[in-house]
């Protein structure tokens, strides 16, 4: 990852009861003392001379900034059926910082801005090298509990679960890795909320069945998602059916088959893909641990014929994307690990060919639940210009609960315009979205 951006996650809040000043105080004081369980996050990285890079946990430190934007309100920076306003993008420090150079850039930055209505943002900024999300929300919620008067669990900081790699990933023009995609290409990018009824029709459509039998217990249960289990750091991952298409599955075969007929240059025969970030802890044997912090993800790709994708009905997709999900078990991680071993490599994030669509974060993770700091939970997630291209999606929970997700889509101009005006996909999208 390290030719990926910084990821960029953070959290609105209505207006807090007292004085951000006095917030102030708690939160620097409250990060200082969670940075002590994660000292990776106070570190920086370091090349040996063998030019294997690491993590010095040397307390540089992170930092902490205090922002006003007096020109926007929350009902700006978050409005109904339309596209997420650029501002939001000015929240977040270390814009366009590649996890290369945490090097010398702090691994971690974090701030918080004051809006003119009085309402909070806090973001993060992480090296991606560092952590992946289910790490990333892991120290979100450690870091709230602090400020709660809590005593978070401490992470598993172990690096032996695969042995002692001896990869080297060398950058002959000494200056590391640069990023792997176009970042000036015009993009689109909305939140698209699913209810929780709406889920479980695509469920139904894509096991052939009627709604009423599917399990509401099994609900978003996919063995996909980069996932934190809602019994805690301890509990392992929920085991679903292998025969049984998940929800989530069934929602990413609509969004497959909805952005690939947006599509419309694309020709029949040309090969489409979909790609998910899994997380991989629960996937191999023994399991690594669920509170592990640092980078346990891996990508799995679906291929097909854009004419078979929106030629076929749902059911077809969301098949495809089931076995490939079913197939990533322990054999599948540890020789994707081998093999990156014999050539290692950056992650070539992407949309090349115009056809790709790269599914990331999870509904999952306990983005709302577990991050009240003392003075509400939030009301929104949102996320920065970090590693956004074409085709490139994020799952949040939805802030409703109960099975909702919202999808945060990013899309050519014009592959957005059509998808807003595709029935079939705008029917299963709750009303506050339907408007153009």
């Amino acid at each position: 990852m390290l030719s990926c951006h910084y990821i960029q996650k953070g959290l609105f809040f209505s207006r807090p009861p007292v004085p951000v000043a006095s917030l102030l105080p708690l939160l620097t004081s409250c990060l200082a003392r969670v940075l002590s369980l994660f000292p990776a996050l106070a570190g920086r990285l370091s090349t040996r001379p063998d030019g294997r890079i690491f993590i010095s946990c040397d307390d540089s430190g992170a930092e902490f900034y205090h922002a006003a934007a007096p020109s926007l309100t929350l009902s700006l920076l978050l409005p109904d059926s339309a596209d997420v306003p650029a501002a939001v993008k000015l929240l977040f420090p270390l814009d366009g910082a590649l996890s290369y150079h945490g090097h010398f850039l702090p691994i971690s930055n974090f701030q918080i801005t004051e809006l003119a209505d009085g309402a909070l943002f806090l973001g993060a900024v992480v090296n991606h090298a560092v952590v992946d999300g289910t790490s990333l929300w892991n120290f979100f919620n450690a870091w709230a509990e602090i400020c709660r008067g809590g005593i978070p669990a401490s992470p598993d900081l172990r690096r032996s679960y695969f042995g002692d790699s001896k990869a080297v990933l060398r950058f002959p023009s000494g200056a590391g890795p640069e990023v792997t995609f176009q970042m000036d290409a015009p993009l689109r990018e909305r939140i698209f909320r699913f209810s929780r009824e709406a889920i479980f029709d695509l469920k139904s459509r894509a096991n052939r069945r009627s709604p009423k039998l599917v399990d509401d217990s099994n609900a978003l249960a996919g063995i996909h998602e980069e996932q934190i289990p809602d019994g805690g750091l301890e509990a392992l991952a929920p085991v679903v059916k292998e025969d049984e298409i998940s929800s989530f599955q069934s929602l990413c075969a609509m969004v497959w088959l909805s952005v690939t007929r947006a599509r419309k240059r694309l020709a029949v025969e040309a090969t489409t893909t979909f790609r998910m970030a899994v997380n991989c802890r629960h996937r191999v044997v023994p399991p690594v641990a669920a509170n592990y912090f640092g980078n346990a993800i891996q990508s799995i790709p679906t291929k097909a014929l854009v004419g078979d994708i929106v030629g076929r009905d749902l059911s077809w997709a969301a098949g495809l994307l089931h076995a490939s999900v079913v197939a990533h078990g322990n054999e599948t991680v540890r020789r994707g690990v081998a093999e990156w071993e014999v050539a290692p490599r950056c992650f070539p994030l992407g949309n090349t060919d115009g056809a790709g669509i790269t599914m990331g974060s999870s509904h999952r993770f306990p983005m709302y639940q577990g991050n009240n700091f003392g003075w509400g939970n939030p009301v929104a997630v949102r996320s920065g210009r970090a590693n956004k291209f074409d085709g490139k999606m994020s799952a949040f929970p939805g802030r409703d609960g109960g099975g909702s997700v919202d999808l945060e889509m990013c899309l050519a101009p014009e592959t957005m315009s059509a998808l807003l005006l595709d029935e079939e996909f705008m029917s299963y999208v709750s009303a506050d979205n339907l408007m153009i």
